[in-house]
């Protein structure tokens, strides 16, 4: 691709991208990316700068979007020595494919994250905008890093390994997200746990005040750390049995009575929590309100991406009827199920009529 195709394909991912990140970007001069704009304005590709309002119903997705990299061992994994086995290399960030599940069903969305300007960054937004996620309000971070994110998988599938390079994602500060996240026009804000826990704060706190509905994304035991002591403001959490014994400082029995343990994220000002249990289901609490809804029935391939396809189906399920959770979460079983009997991190047969 020439660089000014590739030029092209930046503006069109992120409209509001100033000269300068495209020559960043690009590793152009100023003036040669100014050549190329005029180029393409003389040929009728663009109009000029683009300053678009965001869409009444379109959700926000703040967080990860990383390379992702499967290693699959061929036989039994064995440790302290070389494993055969096969690798597959995917787009993948809890944001990014929560993002990818919601607009492949339908769901308008637009994505916050931040890149570097290397490869696996252009990759990665143009990948985004080739699916119709809206990235103009990402960070270009030239002197980073794009995140990566890499499972290692047993013969059968399961994940028995996972190392995630995520550093750039401390460049979503509060002071960047403040200067950048519009006041309205966003129902929904979805924000996974790669986020600085200032910035989780801070958004929680945001929230609070009515502007828009938060939902928080649990990305991994170890950065329920993150978590702020207080999630007023928090209309919805979603998290895992791992991810909950961390946010609350309990070890696993076989007594262990996960919604009762749920409760204690509402007792800090969490509104509804979902805690997701793999073959056995998801349990949702509420103020008023536990249940339980079994997993469907499947034969798995991947588990990789199924917890981030679960919270798309939530979020798309909340978006048509907001006051009713448990159908939300059914849904959100019915894309995870899609995705464990795929081997792509987003099942790539999803689309707007999936739940009707």
């Amino acid at each position: 691709m020439s660089k000014k195709e590739q030029l092209y394909t930046l503006i069109r991912a992120r409209p509001m991208i100033s000269q300068q990140e495209l020559a960043d970007c690009l590793d152009l001069s100023r003036s040669a990316v100014a050549g190329h704009i005029a180029g393409l304005i003389r040929d009728g590709r663009i109009l000029g700068r683009a300053y678009q309002f965001p869409e009444a119903a379109r959700v926000l997705c703040i967080g990860g979007a990383n390379t992702d990299r499967k290693l699959r061992t061929t036989g039994a994994l064995q440790m302290g020595t070389s494993n055969p086995a096969s690798m597959t290399e995917s787009f993948g960030g809890v944001a990014r494919n929560i993002a990818e599940n919601l607009v492949r069903t339908g769901v308008a969305v637009s994505l916050l994250t931040a890149v570097g300007t290397d490869s696996a960054g252009q990759g990665l937004m143009q990948h985004a905008a080739g699916c119709g996620i809206d990235t103009s309000l990402s960070r270009l971070c030239p002197a980073m890093s794009s995140g990566t994110y890499t499972a290692v998988l047993d013969a059968q599938g399961e994940m028995t390994l996972a190392l995630a390079v995520m550093d750039i994602y401390e460049q979503l500060d509060v002071r960047y997200l403040s200067s950048h996240l519009p006041a309205s026009g966003f129902p929904w804000l979805v924000a996974d746990m790669n986020l600085p826990a200032d910035t989780l704060t801070w958004l929680a706190q945001r929230s609070s005040k009515g502007m828009q509905k938060l939902a928080l994304i649990a990305v991994s035991a170890p950065k329920m750390a993150r978590l702020p002591a207080r999630l007023d403001g928090t209309a919805l959490m979603i998290l895992n049995r791992d991810e909950l014994l961390a946010a609350t400082g309990h070890v696993a029995t076989a007594q262990t009575d996960w919604p009762q343990l749920a409760r204690q994220l509402l007792q800090r000002g969490a509104e509804n929590v979902l805690v997701t249990a793999g073959e056995h289901g998801v349990w949702g609490v509420q103020k008023d309100a536990e249940w339980h809804l079994p997993a469907l029935p499947v034969e798995v391939r991947d588990v990789t991406g199924a917890g981030d396809a679960f919270s798309a189906g939530v979020i798309a399920g909340l978006m048509r009827a907001p006051q009713d959770l448990q159908a939300a979460a059914q849904r959100g079983l019915q894309l995870a199920a899609l995705t464990l009997q795929s081997e792509q991190t987003v099942a790539g047969d999803l689309h707007p009529a999936i739940f009707e």
